[in-house]
């Protein structure tokens, strides 16, 4: 998310997608237990920053009294990916022998393609957030501004100025620990 707020959301989220699709794609071409292993977790590493980036570019459009709406819609889309992709899978696992690939390497191979496919859409189509969207009316961005800003406590500068700074800070563990814990 550091990299995503820093490059902007356009560009991280397609080079993540990008990514994610050449590592899965070459799952196909996997000969040897070793080969297997250094893909999964190149593949990992690609797709690693996908979800939280996704949920924070969506703080971005959204203020809190809807976000909570809008992130449980996104994420129903995993378990429905699960119920699309599993028949496709196993469908894709009977192109067996075709072209001289195994029906495995035709689904790493096709699968790869829809996140190619959007990386390009979504390189192309996506805005780093609200104040860069043409299609909004100058009132519209700063409406969904003052929105978003309204829902946002004042955080310390120092706070956000270092990743380190960040993990050493413990403010936010003083509080916890100073908070009533409700009963039942």
């Amino acid at each position: 998310n550091l990299m995503l707020a820093r490059v902007g959301a356009r560009r991280w989220i397609a080079r993540i997608m990008f990514s994610w699709a050449i590592v899965s794609g070459a799952m196909a071409f996997v000969t040897n237990e070793r080969g297997f292993y250094a893909l999964r977790v190149l593949l990992g590493i690609a797709e690693a920053g996908f979800f939280p980036g996704i949920i924070y570019y969506l703080t971005l459009w959204f203020p809190a009294r809807t976000r909570g709406r809008i992130i449980g819609l996104f994420m129903a889309a995993i378990p429905l990916s699960t119920v699309i992709g599993a028949p496709i899978s196993g469908a894709l696992l009977g192109l067996d022998g075709t072209a001289g690939l195994h029906g495995w390497q035709w689904m790493f191979v096709l699968e790869a393609l829809p996140a190619l496919l959007l990386a390009l859409v979504v390189l192309r189509a996506l805005v780093d957030g609200p104040a860069d969207a043409a299609w909004l009316s100058g009132e519209e961005r700063a409406l969904l501004a003052q929105a978003i800003a309204d829902d946002e406590p004042a955080a310390p500068a120092a706070a956000a100025s270092s990743p380190l700074r960040s993990l050493l800070d413990r403010s936010g563990e003083d509080a916890a620990a100073a908070a009533p814990v409700p009963a039942g």
